[in-house]
């Protein structure tokens, strides 16, 4: 009887520890914790991308430490994350190339001559059609630069702490893609 209790336990401990390592958005599951460029993650916030009113994407932003300040996220020099996790049809590669593009132009109020090829490169890292339940990872590692995944297999990087801060501000910025997804990536 004394096993028994004891692997109970120890049952019920992996179960808790397994269902606490995750935050839920919707009917997305995702890990409180990842890993790139050899350096842990912590999910900062999370919330769902809305257009009109339906749901795109579930987004999350991943930092080293804490933080709900979007400037000097987007500005700071180490490695970060931002999860897309598709969850609408209505996402396809033409739309989130025209939506990277109008989100560079916003989040750099229309000043994106230094760089626009380097957006260029970057959305031709996204070939193939967008479905529902892929994963895009949109990774600055520092030392490489700004790294897309997806279903955590690389598809390229651009480099440059600029393009970084024009990038992470689609999301964070002062003309954010989407208000309320700001405001829970960042804790709120």
């Amino acid at each position: 009887m004394k096993k028994i209790n004891v692997l109970f336990f120890i049952l019920i401990t992996i179960i808790s520890t397994s269902v606490s390592a995750q935050t839920k958005v919707g009917d997305v599951t995702l890990p409180d914790n990842v890993k790139f460029n050899g350096e842990d993650l912590a999910i900062n916030g999370a919330g769902t991308r809305e257009k009109f009113i339906f749901d795109i994407y579930v987004g999350a932003l991943y930092l080293k430490k804490k933080s709900s300040s979007a400037s000097t996220i987007a500005k700071t020099d180490e490695t970060m994350a931002i999860k897309l996790h598709i969850v609408s049809g209505m996402m396809s590669r033409s739309k989130m190339a025209n939506a990277l593009r109008d989100g560079f132009k916003k989040s750099t109020n229309g000043k994106t001559e230094k760089l626009n090829s380097r957006i260029e490169k970057f959305i031709g890292f996204i070939k193939e059609e967008i479905e529902v339940d892929q994963i895009y990872d949109i990774v600055y590692e520092k030392g490489k630069g700004s790294v897309i995944y997806k279903d955590g297999k690389e598809r390229g990087h651009v480099e440059g702490l600029d393009f970084k801060e024009a990038l992470f501000n689609i999301w964070l910025g002062t003309k954010p893609a989407d208000k309320d997804l700001k405001i829970k990536m960042l804790g709120n």
